[in-house]
């Protein structure tokens, strides 16, 4: 079954055109005698005209027809009558159609080709009704891209399962005619919708003049049939899925930053909770309540207990630190410890004992290890000493209340000076010294003599 012959004198001849394409009528080739001239345009062998039991009008092979694969073909009438339907549509869309075109080289045969008037487009429209997978119509269409013609694939069956595979879309036929019923949407707030039914030709119109494309839909249909990999749709549709899909990274980057933040907020009160814990344990070791008793009372200084988990940087003793975070004195350290960065940041800072025992054990225990500073250690104990005044100072107690030098604004020239050194906050006896000291080295000296600053080494002087 073909629309398409080749008429010996009139050339090619279409059997649903009303004047057959050349200006004459179906009587002028159908039932007459002796036969009308025409053949197949494929094989040249003769065509008959016929007429099917509905009134389609169609050629057919006479007998003993070679190998032709329009023979071959054995297309129902619901195929021929699809392909009819596309190229009136294709026509009313103001394109110029012709059935059953196949390429120079054999490769592929259209149903109807579609074309621009002016040559500048041509769109292979396809009726498939018989099943076929979507692995082969992919290929078919493939080999038409290779040739510069782009297709849409069309079907009145009720499931196509291989709908969406390709430019595609599913009709229906409606009182006014034939419509399209699914592959065309348009993209609403969201997410994707079906378009209303519309008319063939409308939908190859815009097909024709570019005011709708296959698209491959990144949101998801809400969809009554099925989801389509490949749908229909206008510019502005898919340029509102973009914006969608921007405004949707946005949200969900947000909500990433807000789930970051309130997890680090989580940590941090975790962290604090943590830290309140640890401090409660720190502050109940043996001494520290009576160590920052004694610092508020004898040195008018507030502490707390440093948050250190290095108990080796402090020589295996609790640092109390300042108001300011500064390390303000370490209690109760281990002579065994006393080495290396422990050394060093106890020899520049108070060395608190609970008694005086223990005071001086560290003391005799550093002194023969050789791990005692040169102008000895800051130390105290919170315990009353025999004397009658708690904190009462080993190595650098002051002999008496020391006045505050006067100040001079120059050095000191004393051959005698009297020295004394504000540290912590308390002064200090010192005395010179042959070589700079630790303690001369961070704090300054004042002569008491002549109120000028001492700028030669000094340390801090023994109790006498």
């Amino acid at each position: 079954m073909a629309f398409r012959a080749v008429h010996a004198k009139w050339g090619t001849v279409f059997s649903h055109l009303p004047d057959l394409g050349c200006g004459r009528s179906w009587e002028a080739v159908w039932k007459v005698r002796p036969p009308a001239p025409i053949a197949c345009v494929e094989c040249r062998h003769p065509m008959h005209a016929k007429t099917s039991e509905r009134g389609l009008r169609f050629f057919a092979h006479a007998p003993h027809a070679p190998d032709c694969e329009i023979a071959r073909q054995g297309e129902s009438e619901a195929h021929h009558l699809l392909k009819l339907e596309l190229a009136s549509a294709a026509r009313q869309a103001g394109a110029h159609a012709e059935l059953e075109v196949r390429a120079a080289d054999g490769s592929w045969r259209a149903d109807v080709l579609a074309s621009d008037p002016g040559g500048r487009w041509r769109m292979a429209l396809e009726a498939q009704l018989s099943p076929i997978t979507a692995a082969e119509i992919t290929e078919r269409t493939e080999r038409m891209d290779a040739h510069d013609v782009t297709c849409c694939w069309f079907s009145d069956r009720l499931r196509p399962p291989w709908l969406g595979a390709v430019p595609s879309v599913r009709l229906v036929t409606t009182e006014g005619g034939v419509a399209v019923a699914e592959g065309l949407v348009k993209f609403t707030g969201a997410s994707w919708e079906p378009v209303p039914q519309v008319p063939l030709a409308d939908f190859l119109r815009w097909v024709f003049t570019c005011q709708v494309f296959p698209h491959d839909p990144r949101v998801r249909l809400r969809y009554p049939q099925r989801q389509l990999a490949q749908v229909w749709t206008a510019l502005q549709y898919i340029r509102a899925e973009e914006a969608h899909l921007w405004r949707e990274e946005e949200r969900q980057r947000e909500a990433a930053e807000q789930r970051a933040r309130f997890k680090e907020e989580a940590a941090r009160r975790r962290a604090a909770i943590e830290r309140k814990k640890w401090h409660g344990k720190l502050m109940r070791r043996p001494g520290v309540d009576q160590a920052v008793e004694y610092l508020a009372r004898e040195h008018d200084i507030a502490v707390t207990v440093g948050m250190s988990t290095t108990e080796l940087r402090w020589g295996g003793g609790t640092p109390l630190i300042g108001p300011d975070g500064t390390p303000i004195a370490v209690l109760s350290p281990m002579s065994g410890l006393v080495r290396g960065e422990a050394f060093r940041l106890l020899a520049g800072m108070l060395v608190l004992f609970e008694t005086a025992a223990d005071q001086q054990r560290f003391d005799r225990n550093t002194r023969r290890r050789r791990k005692a500073p040169i102008d000895g250690w800051r130390m105290e104990h919170i315990q009353a000493s025999p004397a009658g005044k708690a904190g009462t100072a080993s190595a650098s107690a002051p002999r008496a209340a020391l006045p505050h030098p006067r100040r001079t604004g120059g050095p000191c020239c004393c051959a005698e000076p009297e020295l004394t050194a504000i540290i912590q906050g308390r002064p200090h006896p010192a005395e010179p010294a042959e070589q700079m000291t630790p303690a001369s080295a961070v704090y300054t000296a004042s002569c008491r003599t002549c109120g000028g600053t001492y700028d030669k080494p000094w340390r801090r002087a023994s109790n006498r």
